[in-house]
């Protein structure tokens, strides 16, 4: 498989402050990937880095193959054959919607140009649009209008810093579908940086999760919800809780909820005080008596379903997912059943066991 961005221990610094430290990861040609994480977690520092506007403090970072930054190199961002769309958009405000996407397209003959602008217009939908200028069209459009000005030129990279921000939340969730479809049909490896994970999903093959300038993990959107490699990854994706267990023998664990039994690690010994991610989806209300009893103290309204945050008579609290038409209110008790596939298990040092 063909790697199109690599980087290799890459480490950023802003004066004596290291701001990014030791990440490393490849993007396979024609993939998507994105750095997901918290704002000032460093994913955009690291974007800025692979478009060549910030210099390394140690790493690498090669582009199809072909080394373009570290310490002792930094190939200008002009002659990277990146693309990047910004939060803003940027479009230039006098020129059309065909003009604004000719800008990335100096130096490309005529014919060649119009065939291109052409080309892309019925590929975002818009070519009925082309004549309009800026104010005249809505923000989706504009986004689309941003996105095929990138991808005009076909950069080796796409790099999308936060495109959807300015959008409505409905309309943002709905433009990375679009998106995503878009760049896989024209053939585009591209980033994405956001701190919305669902944008994240909708758009990525690959997602890197970021806290405080260190990459946690590199991987599908289903390995980052079932398999966390630290605990910050099980808590920032997918709502999930964290609970204190204790190893009861090589077979089981105790829990709030119970004794739970399962695979657990080679060397796991009774005793041994261990966390469990506990999933929304690994609970379910149920009309039997028999089950786990717990206190609904707080409860979200999703349209197809309630999220409910719970409370066992321990003090523990977590959360679950249950189909609207079974509506509880806080401060009932609800009966539970546990469902869990796999122990998903950390250690006190917050990393998977």
């Amino acid at each position: 498989m063909t790697h199109r961005l690599e980087l290799d221990h890459v480490s950023i610094s802003f004066g004596s402050t290291e701001v990014v430290r030791q990440v490393s990861f490849q993007l396979p040609e024609g993939y998507i990937g994105s750095l997901l994480g918290p704002s000032g977690c460093g994913k955009t520092t690291l974007l800025r880095a692979i478009a060549g506007f910030e210099p390394l403090a140690a790493g690498s970072i090669s582009l199809h193959g072909k080394h373009v930054s570290s310490p002792k190199q930094l190939i200008a961002p002009e002659k990277r054959r990146v693309g990047m769309v910004f939060q803003d958009f940027a479009l230039f405000p006098h020129l059309s919607v065909t003009d604004n996407i000719a800008f990335g397209l100096s130096g490309v003959p005529s014919q060649q140009k119009r065939q291109r602008i052409t080309e892309l217009l019925k590929l975002v939908g818009l070519d009925h649009l082309a004549h309009q200028h800026p104010h005249q069209l809505s923000g989706g459009q504009q986004q689309r209008i941003a996105l095929a000005r990138a991808m005009a030129p076909r950069p080796e990279i796409l790099l999308l810093d936060e495109p959807f921000s300015a959008l409505d939340p409905e309309l943002r969730g709905q433009l990375a579908t679009e998106v995503r479809a878009l760049l896989k049909q024209d053939g585009i490896t591209a980033i994405l940086v956001t701190h919305d994970q669902t944008e994240s999903f909708a758009m990525a093959d690959q997602i890197g999760v970021m806290h405080q300038g260190s990459l946690h993990q590199w991987d599908t959107s289903y390995n980052l919800y079932h398999h966390p490699v630290t605990t910050f990854v099980a808590d920032f994706i997918g709502r999930g809780t964290l609970l204190n267990i204790t190893v009861a023998d090589k077979n089981s664990i105790d829990t709030p909820l119970g004794r739970l039994s399962g695979k657990l690690p080679e060397g796991s010994e009774a005793g041994l005080q261990l966390k469990l991610l506990l999933r929304p989806d690994d609970l379910h209300l149920t009309t039997k008596q028999d089950g786990i009893q717990a206190k609904i103290t707080g409860r979200l309204f999703q349209g197809a379903d309630y999220f409910y945050t719970l409370q066992l008579d321990s003090g523990d609290q977590f959360h679950c997912l249950a189909p609207s038409h079974q509506q509880h209110h806080v401060g009932d008790s609800v009966t539970l059943k546990l469902d869990i596939q796999d122990l998903v298990l950390f250690s006190d040092q917050g990393f998977a066991l």
